[in-house]
């Protein structure tokens, strides 16, 4: 496991630290291994192509000429078959 030192942690940070361990019963150093997990657990990876290119780079071969509209911050609605 990786070990690595933290400096000048504010000593009111240090007692909150120490109130919360004590209040679920657990260490200092258990209680910050936690909420490390906690902090990092929904991380987005950090590169890749998003969807868009990726479903781009998946039909290029198909004949997908045309760059697909991009559609971040609208609305969902429904697909319209009449058209």
């Amino acid at each position: 496991m990786a070990q690595f030192t933290v400096r000048d942690i504010e000593e009111e940070v240090k007692l909150r630290l120490k109130r919360r361990a004590a209040l679920h019963g657990t260490s200092m150093e258990a209680e910050v291994r936690q909420i490390l997990r906690f902090a990092v657990k929904d991380e987005v990876p950090l590169a890749g192509p998003g969807l868009g290119s990726r479903i781009a780079a998946r039909f290029a071969r198909s004949g997908l000429t045309e760059p697909l509209p991009e559609l971040r911050g609208q609305s969902p609605r429904p697909a319209d078959f009449d058209a």
